[in-house]
């Protein structure tokens, strides 16, 4: 069976959404043990230029959202970036993995060639269905999903690489 389109995608984003829930978690029960406001984690920063979690949250479920509901031709649900707390930030990922979780393998054609466009504001980028997966969609939603997993470790945050990777679960025997 060949490797199809959908799953170098939609599992992915599934499992790192799942696991960016679990990283959440766990930072959140380390602020609550240490007194941290959770609006410091929620605002954390590595530079004063760099998007804050937030920011890296929301960017995370673009990328997911948008990847998936490209590569299935369906039109994305509307989630303005409108969250400012931390359960706010929780609630984000749970509805965009519902988003997710809802695209079939029968959505995604796997006409590797087929166009995919991306409206930029100074013009589209144009990709082929496989480098859209390959080089765009799944690289952008690991960057930032890796800079929420930085960020939460900068704050102190008790997590590592296994917490990143198997969201904290034990790998299968």
């Amino acid at each position: 069976m060949a490797l199809t389109l959908y799953d170098a995608s939609i599992p992915v984003y599934v499992q790192m959404l799942r696991n960016l829930a679990a990283l959440l978690d766990k930072a959140e029960a380390h602020a609550t043990a240490t007194g941290m406001p959770l609006s410091e984690l929620a605002e954390a920063r590595l530079v004063p230029d760099m998007h804050s979690l937030i920011g890296q949250v929301q960017l995370a479920s673009d990328a997911a959202i948008r990847g998936a509901a490209r590569l299935a031709g369906v039109t994305p649900p509307s989630m303005p970036d409108t969250e400012t707390t931390y359960a706010d930030l929780k609630a984000r990922v749970e509805a965009t993995l519902a988003f997710v979780k809802g695209i079939t393998p029968d959505q995604i054609s796997d006409d590797l060639e087929r166009i995919i466009e991306l409206p930029m504001p100074r013009g589209a980028f144009t990709f082929t269905a496989k480098d859209f997966v390959f080089t765009y969609s799944v690289p952008n939603f690991l960057f930032h999903v890796s800079m929420a997993y930085a960020l939460l470790r900068h704050k102190g945050a008790p997590i590592g690489k296994m917490d990143y990777l198997a969201g904290g679960r034990a790998p299968a025997a």
